[in-house]
């Protein structure tokens, strides 16, 4: 006989919930929870797998250790040895440096390893740490610590009263947001433009996002930051920078015009793949917005 649990979703930040159909200690099915306050429903195919990844036939629920050509079951303490003798050997011949870690996605939304992989990596000593966010979002932290003091102050656009969404890279109709992850994100994204908000994609690749917005700008592979100096320029050739409130906790802002000041638009749409007359028409439009985002 089934029974339903209820469970969040510990494979990324979006922490959507899940509703499990258990046969025993099986998952038969994998549905999204419509009560959860943030996905309201939504699931991606990551969440959806989580049924076939609990009863994979090569799912190893024991450590095993390789000899030779062959991989032996032994039991935890014998594992954690070999791993100590492992890393002890590393350091001592190539020192602290030669060990990096690669931290994957689901590492900072369980509670043994945001306990313990700190732990480890200090014993380690090796600062040479990489994960799922390095790959996705690592440009994100950087600007956030600049702008705000720390990597983790990271803005979320206010999509209910967002006129003018403009969009690099992100595809939260798959991701239900990610870092932006907010209740029923892909239905907060068709409601702002019900109500006539715009939203512009740039991708290099048409995404269930790009499919969904207003229009969608093809960029070459890894010029986002030329498009966006174009934007920059433009907006400080127009004389229309405005601090505002922000006006006396702001610096920088000059070293920002002069950064800017070779990327005219003319300059960065053969690097972008993204004509100059776009380039302004998108800052015009960003500029002209009640709120933008």
């Amino acid at each position: 006989m089934r029974q339903i649990e209820y469970r969040t979703c510990p494979l990324c930040e979006a922490t959507c919930g899940l509703e499990l159909h258990m046969e025993g200690r099986d998952i038969a099915l994998v549905r999204g929870d419509k009560e959860d306050v943030f996905s309201k429903g939504y699931i991606c195919p990551k969440g959806a797998a989580i049924k076939d990844l609990n009863s994979d036939p090569d799912r190893l629920t024991r450590p095993i250790v390789r000899r030779g050509s062959e991989w032996h079951e032994v039991s935890w303490d014998e594992a954690f040895a070999v791993i100590a003798e492992g890393f002890k050997g590393v350091i001592d011949r190539h020192g602290r440096q030669s060990i990096g870690a690669y931290l994957g996605n689901p590492c900072a939304h369980n509670l043994a390893p945001i306990i313990y992989n700190r732990v480890l990596l200090q014993a380690i000593g090796s600062t040479n740490v990489f994960s799922a966010s390095t790959v996705d979002q690592m440009p994100k932290h950087v600007s956030s610590g600049l702008m705000f003091g720390t990597p983790i102050s990271v803005p979320i656009p206010d999509i209910d009263h967002t006129d003018y969404l403009l969009m690099l890279g992100a595809n939260p109709f798959a991701s239900n947001g990610s870092l932006m992850t907010a209740p029923d994100m892909p239905g907060r994204l068709r409601a702002m433009k019900d109500r006539g908000a715009r939203f512009v994609v740039v991708d290099p690749r048409r995404s269930k996002s790009a499919e969904e917005a207003d229009e969608h700008l093809f960029i070459r592979p890894g010029t986002d930051a030329h498009f966006l100096f174009g934007i920059v320029n433009t907006i400080f050739a127009s004389g229309r920078v405005d601090l505002g409130r922000a006006d006396g906790l702001t610096d920088g802002i000059e070293d920002l015009r002069r950064l800017a000041e070779s990327f005219t638009p003319e300059a960065v749409a053969p690097i972008c793949g993204i004509s100059a007359e776009t380039i302004l028409r998108i800052t015009n439009e960003l500029l002209d917005a009640p709120t933008a985002a």
